[in-house]
């Protein structure tokens, strides 16, 4: 069984909200439009809100409980959010989102569309905990997004929770350097994720890894602006994360704050392990390797005893230039030391063509392969 939902934007300004939930096992609805049968394999929602931008003044959002049809979402055209935050309206404060969607198994979102979310007055006048994702997808079982743009978000871009199963492709996330707190993608307890032909700018992490995921492949990525591919934080206010089996290939890096980086705050407990950055590219990215067991984005920061076990992490074929010292960080507790760090073909220098610097701290592993710069400092176990 599939259900299709195609959201196609044109003429002038509209306000409505377009909420979409099934109501039995033989038809669906669509608030503000109108009602088709869902009763056959072939069945077709269309939502045409007879406008070029449906502009967010009140929520978009789609609460679901299908695990019978598969739901494909059609965006082609442009959605825009509102250019002021005080005209932002949701039902029952529930102002997270934009679009939502919860509980739905076999769900698509795909087309040529571009949400547009208007942040530059949300980054400069609003607290982060006020500013709204483009979009979330939760709670679910195979799921598809591909080929649509999202720019000027004010808070996260696309965030994938608690979702098995999932094909994120050929996306592009376009917000500038200094917009605050803008994550690209962000991953949390999610499992069996593919990611790949992205292209990702944004003003905090390009893509954001947290606690409960495991079995990642992110390949074919452009990152640029934005802090990098990040696993974390984790282990923040003590608690308990775990990220596992990550697999990061085929990414540039262009003038990014970080490479790859996996960051944990002191006094956490759990794990990162498992995990392979390989043929990574930068263009002047300050630190291209950076893991940090002594993340702290605030000014009251303190040494703990207690740390997460950072383990068996691999970065191969590391190319390009720093623009900042060290080029490689291993920054580990004295505690909780980092082991099994592998650093396999390594060639980096400074954007000046001065030898770029490597420096470790209670990092355990090996060097391998060509090594410039030198890596003297990685602690043989």
């Amino acid at each position: 069984m599939g259900l299709q939902l195609n959201l196609i934007t044109h003429t002038q300004e509209h306000t409505t909200p377009v909420t979409v939930k099934k109501e039995s096992s033989h038809a669906a609805k669509i608030t503000g439009y109108e009602d088709v049968p869902a009763n056959s394999e072939s069945a077709l929602l269309k939502a045409v809100a007879k406008q070029r931008y449906l502009q967010f003044h009140v929520i978009l959002f789609f609460v679901f409980y299908f695990n019978f049809y598969d739901l494909i979402l059609q965006i082609n055209g442009n959605i825009i959010g509102p250019s002021e935050p005080s005209e932002w309206r949701c039902n029952n404060n529930a102002c997270d989102n934009w679009m939502d969607f919860r509980y739905v198994d076999n769900l698509s979102i795909i087309g040529h569309g571009v949400i547009n979310g208007h942040g530059g007055k949300w980054w400069s006048t609003t607290k982060l905990d006020s500013r709204p994702n483009a979009l979330k997808i939760s709670s679910a079982n195979n799921v598809t997004l591909r080929g649509l743009t999202f720019k000027d978000v004010p808070h996260m871009h696309v965030v994938l929770d608690t979702l098995s199963s999932v094909s994120v492709s050929n996306i592009t996330i376009d917000s500038p350097g200094d917009s605050p707190n803008t994550d690209g993608i962000h991953i949390a307890g999610s499992t069996n994720v593919v990611l790949d032909h992205c292209r990702i700018g944004t003003g905090d992490d390009c893509i954001s890894i947290v606690t409960g995921s495991s079995h990642l492949k992110i390949s074919n990525i452009i990152c640029g602006p934005g802090h990098g591919i990040s696993i974390g934080s984790l282990g923040k206010y003590g608690s308990h994360d775990t990220v596992e089996y990550v697999e990061v290939s085929d990414v540039v890096f262009i003038g990014t704050m970080n490479g790859a980086r996996i960051k944990t705050w002191q006094g956490g407990s759990g794990y990162a392990r498992n995990m392979i950055f390989e043929r990574i590219y930068s263009q002047e990215a300050s630190r291209i390797i950076n893991v940090d067991q002594f993340y702290c984005d605030h000014m009251d920061c303190f040494t703990h005893d207690t740390a997460l076990k950072i383990s068996n992490i691999t970065f191969r074929e590391i190319l390009g230039t720093s623009s900042n010292q060290p080029a490689v960080n291993l920054a580990c507790s004295a505690s909780v030391p980092c082991t099994d760090i592998v650093l396999d073909s390594i060639f980096l220098r400074q954007n000046n063509n001065k030898r770029a610097s490597v420096a470790c701290n209670n990092a355990y592993g090996r060097a391998q392969g060509m090594k410039i710069p030198r890596i003297a400092c990685l602690n043989q176990i």
